[in-house]
């Protein structure tokens, strides 16, 4: 069976057909395209839709800035202290083993310093040195509570006295709880710096 040939106006009675094509179509592509490896293609990492750079901060935001550091220092100082103060009023006998609590001391100044003062490069060191200040405190402490339990005179004597027996007293175990200090104190202020 043939088709029917065309009429005298042209058109036959088969139905429609979708039209060939010798080659793909283009794809539909937005104005302004570039292909990528085409000169004028963008950079990697590029997305139209990313927002703008921000404008530089402003003179105000520069002091709400050094107003949120100041803040975080002042508070992980004080967590220096309170973290000196615990280590070293823990009981004598367990002197030996509160060494490896150093971590403890290290977060508490770490999470002020890292939440409120941000990113900035100089409080993960700053960080480092408060932990291991506390660690400092916490020992001298000890050795104070140890000499007033010994002899009963005042505090404020006996911690001149306790200057001296703190370095005698050091032993290689003190500098893995100083190196615990400070590499968690570091680590620890940049990590909560970056899980804001």
């Amino acid at each position: 069976m043939t088709a029917s040939a065309p009429g005298a106006d042209g058109q036959s009675n088969r139905p429609p057909t979708a039209p060939h094509f010798s080659v793909a179509p283009e794809p539909e592509t937005p104005e302004g395209y570039v292909a990528p490896g085409m000169p004028g293609a963008p950079v990697a990492g590029y997305h139209p839709e990313a927002p703008a750079p921000t404008a530089a901060p402003t003179a105000d935001e520069h002091g709400r800035g050094r107003r949120r550091t100041g803040r975080a220092v002042a508070i992980a100082v004080l967590a220096m202290l309170a973290g000196g103060a615990a280590l070293g009023c823990a009981p004598t006998r367990a002197g030996a083993t509160v060494g490896w609590l150093a971590i403890a001391p290290a977060a508490a100044v770490a999470w002020p310093l890292g939440r409120l003062g941000g990113t900035g490069r100089l409080l993960p060191p700053l960080g480092a040195v408060l932990a291991s200040g506390a660690l400092f405190l916490g020992q001298v402490l000890g050795q104070t509570r140890r000499l007033h339990a010994l002899a009963d005179t005042g505090y404020g004597e006996l911690l001149r006295d306790a200057l001296p027996l703190w370095r005698a007293d050091r032993r290689a175990l003190d500098l893995v709880f100083y190196g615990i200090a400070v590499i968690g104190g570091f680590l620890l202020t940049r990590r909560a710096a970056t899980r804001q």
